[in-house]
């Protein structure tokens, strides 16, 4: 009967063969568990712990490679003897390799705190400048993979982005008020321009119709426009739309901005002429 003996594994070939059913008995356990949290991910009743099970998912790589490395090691008597040589003298090794290490640690530490106090989650709109935004695709061990909307991915240190101001769309609430500012001449039909940018609005996709029952009774419009100032030679109005979803308000506001300029030069609604100042010396 066969009986495994680690102490007499010693020769090259013996060490080697063993790794490698060991890699290999980690890396299919790895995958197996894995692939048990993509399914339990994908089911859309869980989507609240979707940033646990993505994080947990990958942990479970690092985690079992390290378990692995430490079992060959202790259970092959060569290496154990290497290893308690190292470690007897670990004072210099564990100082470098501390300071090696700070970076990777703290991406860690930064992740966890990431996944426990829920700044953002996966799937959330977030933006941290002009620059980096986007939705967020996965929180690793290491970084934050960011996917913007050129389809192109941000991949930030955990350690660096929770540093950072975030401003999250869809933490809480993923409708957005969606400012669109118009510039009218002074002398335009204001009353005329209001219709034209309520009309327009109103053909938007993805509007939200926030009106109460109160408001309704009342007549009040479905999009608010206001003139918000008047300077020099023009008139600032500004048109109020909500909007099912943050990823959707730039294309609402290029579709709308296009549609009022024509209905403007096609009904008449005098538009700003840039005035200048000549002064004689």
């Amino acid at each position: 009967m066969f009986r495994f003996q680690p102490e007499h594994i010693n020769t090259f070939w013996e060490i080697l063969g063993f790794s490698i059913i060991i890699v290999f008995l980690t890396w299919l356990l790895s995958r197996l568990i894995r692939f048990i949290l993509h399914k339990i991910i994908v089911r859309k009743h869980l989507e609240s712990s979707k940033t646990a099970l993505l994080f947990m998912r990958s942990t479970v790589k690092m985690v079992l490679g390290i378990l692995a490395l430490i079992y060959i090691i202790y259970t092959i008597p060569v290496l154990r003897q290497k290893a308690l040589i190292i470690l007897s003298s670990a004072g210099v090794f564990a100082a470098i390799i501390g300071f090696a290490a700070q970076s990777a640690i703290a991406n860690l530490v930064s992740g966890v705190f990431i996944v426990i106090f829920k700044p953002f989650r996966a799937g959330d709109y977030i933006k941290l400048d002009h620059e980096r935004l986007g939705i967020v695709e996965d929180i690793t061990l290491r970084h934050t993979i960011i996917n913007n909307f050129e389809n192109k991915r941000l991949i930030i240190p955990n350690s660096i982005i929770s540093k950072e101001s975030i401003l999250n769309h869809t933490i809480e609430d993923s409708q957005v008020l969606s400012f669109n500012n118009f510039i009218l001449g002074m002398y335009a039909d204001i009353d005329l321009a209001r219709k034209i940018i309520t009309e327009e609005a109103a053909r938007l996709p993805n509007i939200i119709d926030k009106r109460t029952p109160e408001a309704l009774a009342k007549g009040a419009p479905l999009i608010n426009v206001r003139v918000v100032n008047t300077k020099e030679s023009v008139i600032h109005m500004r048109a109020y739309v909500w909007i099912d979803g943050p990823e959707k308000e730039f294309n609402n506001k290029c579709i709308l901005r296009e549609n009022v300029h024509k209905r403007f030069i096609q009904e008449g609604v005098n538009l700003p002429i840039p005035l200048r100042k000549i002064i004689k010396s």
